[in-house]
């Protein structure tokens, strides 16, 4: 056994609806005596599918002594499902970056003569996993030249306030040079799409940090956080994000990588409205 991340089921706060069960088609849980169970460590990769399915909020995840988890003995389980349960496992190991899960899942699928539901997305990741990848390969645009205006009589181009890549905070490295006595933004990633003005009013100046504490991995988020606030020097940190609830749980995560890291650095928040408005 060794420590890992795992979930945990709050017997007081679950009244077995079972809800969670078709949302975790590795088939780690099951409901037992009116509760859901971790029926085995085996079968759980942490990554916690489960949680959002959730509605009373009994599940989470945690660190402790486990079985270390097997994706080709999950892999038994998920081929009986059928090609929409096994892509949608692959996507769900694609979206946390687990590569070598999902290489041991696409090896088990070859050795048993099934087929691969792989789309794009998936296949993307695979090369994407590679550090030379240009999809993720590290870039620092903060001594770029401006952009040209144009020709004549054309209206200016705006030019774009990005100051680096990868932007994603599941792909950026903590120790990238840019991070040294930066200011960081950290954006949920509808505010550029829904606010006109993020170029020019949020961005300019700062290190981009992009996520969405609904669909991602907030565990993640928060190690990675304070891995950057550790290893760097951050002068300031902002987080714009919606006025949707969903959006909130990253201030949480933030302030915890704050205190983690021991640092004491400003925080304040953006909030964007869903028309695309600027509330504070």
């Amino acid at each position: 056994m060794s420590k890992r991340k795992i979930i945990k089921i709050d017997e007081k706060k679950c009244n077995g609806c079972g809800l969670c069960i078709p949302n975790c088609p590795e088939g780690a849980l099951q409901v037992i005596d009116g509760k859901a169970r971790l029926i085995s460590d085996l079968f759980c990769d942490g990554l916690g599918a489960c949680i959002g399915h959730c509605p009373l909020g009994a599940i989470t995840i945690e660190e402790r002594d486990a079985q270390e988890y097997a994706e080709k003995k999950v892999m038994v389980n998920i081929a009986k499902q059928g090609k929409n349960v096994i892509k949608a496992h692959l996507e769900h190991l694609r979206g946390h970056k687990q590569q070598r899960y999902l290489s041991e899942a696409i090896s088990y699928l070859k050795e048993n003569g099934l087929e691969i539901p792989l789309d794009e997305r998936v296949l993307h990741a695979e090369s994407a996993a590679n550090p030379g990848c240009p999809g993720s390969r590290m870039a620092d645009f903060r001594n770029k030249k401006a952009m040209p205006s144009g020709r004549p009589g054309e209206t200016q181009k705006r030019e774009s306030q990005l100051q680096q890549w990868p932007v994603q905070i599941a792909l950026v490295p903590p120790n990238a040079p840019y991070f040294d006595n930066a200011d960081l933004l950290i954006a949920a990633d509808c505010v550029p799409f829904a606010y006109a003005s993020f170029h020019e009013d949020l961005l300019r100046g700062k290190i981009l940090l992009v996520g969405c504490p609904k669909l991602d991995d907030t565990v993640l988020y928060k190690e990675k956080i304070t891995k950057i606030l550790n290893e760097n020097s951050i002068k300031s940190i902002s987080y714009a994000h919606m006025e949707v609830p969903c959006c909130f749980g990253l201030v949480r995560i933030i302030k915890e990588a704050l205190s983690d890291s021991g640092k004491k650095v400003p925080f304040k928040e953006v909030l964007i409205s869903i028309k695309g408005e600027r509330l504070k």
